[in-house]
């Protein structure tokens, strides 16, 4: 459910911590900390909060889209996987689908397409999904990464969500480039 002011204020009350903060808070525990497992559920925990319009200007102010695509050059997979993640909920909106392209966002994304972990696949192609538009086509729709992505739409009986998202990557941006 998406949030908004009167709802957020209702939700934490007097004693509560104000969303910044606490995203804040999440931020610098996963800069200071040192432990795999605990950063993992860190950027999970910041990756749910981007799906709400609500915290993306926390999320920007705070640079976690950054931090999101740090965690895709990591070779902790669930880093990857949940940076990913982040991204492709907070890709939605064009103030962060700059933010991603301008840190060169679109390259580390594209190579998500080739995990073996099946939510790294799903969150690149929602991703690419959101971020293709008239600035970045170029840089997406290469020949390699549309073979790619047409490999998963064909691909129904091995996973029917890469089909599905597959598909309407294609519907979108390549049906309308003809």
């Amino acid at each position: 459910m998406f949030t908004n002011n009167q709802r957020q204020e209702e939700r934490t009350g007097r004693s509560g911590t104000p969303r910044l903060q606490y995203l804040q808070e999440l931020v610098s525990q996963f800069q200071n900390s040192t432990d795999e497992e605990r950063k993992e559920k860190i950027v999970a925990n910041l990756a749910n909060f981007a799906y709400d319009p609500y915290n993306y200007t926390f999320l920007r102010q705070l640079n976690v889209l950054e931090l999101f695509l740090d965690c895709i050059t990591e070779p902790n997979e669930k880093l990857v996987e949940f940076g990913v993640g982040g991204i492709c909920n907070a890709s939605v909106d064009p103030a962060n689908a700059a933010i991603i392209t301008k840190s060169g966002g679109i390259p580390l994304i594209i190579e998500c397409l080739s995990s073996p972990v099946r939510n790294t696949v799903n969150h690149a192609l929602g991703a690419l999904y959101y971020l293709c538009s008239m600035s970045t086509k170029e840089e997406i729709l290469k020949p390699e990464v549309v073979n790619v992505i047409r490999r998963y739409a064909a691909a129904e009986s091995v996973n029917v969500s890469f089909s599905n998202l597959a598909k309407a990557f294609l519907d979108k941006h390549i049906t309308e480039n003809k």
